[in-house]
């Protein structure tokens, strides 16, 4: 593991894009007017002809990308996941998704760490949508190290991909020289049999804190990190469900539609018996307020994984 240091994701994105870019011209970034906000300014400021503006205008951004795909481009459309998940999502299933374009879709801001910008864009239900285009590719990385790979394994991969990424820096636990993504596939970070922490994003830090707090209550937590929301890694779930026998899955998303239903569903279709517990939004809005003030108020804590987790034992 690297030293603790913190990063947001969406710093890991703009900064990936730049790096991919000076080793692929095939490769353009589109933004909504929100360059600096989504960090894709760093890519702008390197290559500002393979950077395009489309202003204010999410659906129409994402028809550009999906014509720059059908003539061989790899577009990067970048937005707030409110506008490219939420305001965007006919022309992606449609424009993107219907016809399998190599789109890739660069979500930031998403989840109530977004803070003081308030419900109107504190985006929760973009995994379930996402989700539910067939052949999509839904990442949601935990760290710098992972964010990076997952942006290079999405320009990589043919066909249209959501990533996800955050406003809050989060802290960096991945080693740079040693770590390897891969799509599809889960990552045990630690090892346990008495429950398991199944986690996504900035909620995989939450996770490995909680199963230091059950330790020191006798209870050896399994945590796993899932960036890859579709396709789920089904054997690691399965594995866990079986050996551990119940499951507490974290995500700073809705408990609607996103990694924990993902999760039930998988164990469920399986016949394995095993109890799910899903730490989540639960189906509210967020509001304004600090980032990790509004995380402890909506149970988005390493504490509050924990409390689950012993109730659910």
């Amino acid at each position: 593991m690297s030293e603790a240091k913190a990063v947001a994701t969406r710093d890991s994105y703009g900064a990936a894009l730049t790096e991919l870019g000076k080793e692929h011209e095939n490769l353009v970034v589109l933004d909504a007017d929100l360059a600096a906000a989504t960090k894709t300014g760093v890519f702008k400021k390197a290559f500002p002809q393979r950077h395009i503006d489309c202003g204010i205008a999410e659906q129409n951004m994402m028809g550009v990308a999906a014509g720059l795909a059908a003539m061989g481009f790899v577009p990067f459309a970048s937005s707030f996941a409110m506008f490219a998940a939420g305001r965007a999502f006919e022309q992606v299933r449609n424009s993107i998704g219907y016809p399998h374009l190599n789109v890739k879709i660069g979500a930031t801001h998403a989840g109530i760490s977004v803070g003081e910008d308030g419900a109107s864009h504190q985006c929760c239900e973009d995994f379930a949508l996402m989700r539910s285009i067939p052949g999509m590719v839904v990442l949601c990385p935990s760290d710098d190290v992972e964010a990076k790979a997952a942006v290079k394994a999405a320009y990589e991969h043919e066909g249209p991909v959501y990533l996800r990424f955050g406003r809050l820096a989060v802290p960096v636990f991945h080693d740079a020289e040693t770590f390897h993504f891969e799509i599809g596939k889960g990552e045990v970070l630690s090892e346990g049999n008495d429950i398991a922490l199944l986690a996504t994003g900035l909620m995989v830090a939450e996770a490995v804190d909680a199963a230091r707090q059950l330790a020191e209550k006798g209870v050896q937590a399994r945590v796993i990190n899932l960036c890859s929301i579709k396709p789920l890694d089904t054997e690691i779930v399965l594995k866990a469900a079986r050996e551990c026998g119940k499951i507490v899955t974290c995500e700073e998303h809705s408990i609607i539609g996103g990694l924990g239903e993902a999760v039930c569903a998988a164990v469920a279709e399986a016949g394995v018996p095993c109890k799910v517990k899903r730490v989540g939004v639960n189906d509210e809005f967020g509001h304004s307020g600090p980032a990790k003030a509004l995380l402890e108020q909506f149970g988005l804590s390493a504490a509050h994984i924990a409390e689950e987790a012993l109730a659910l034992l």
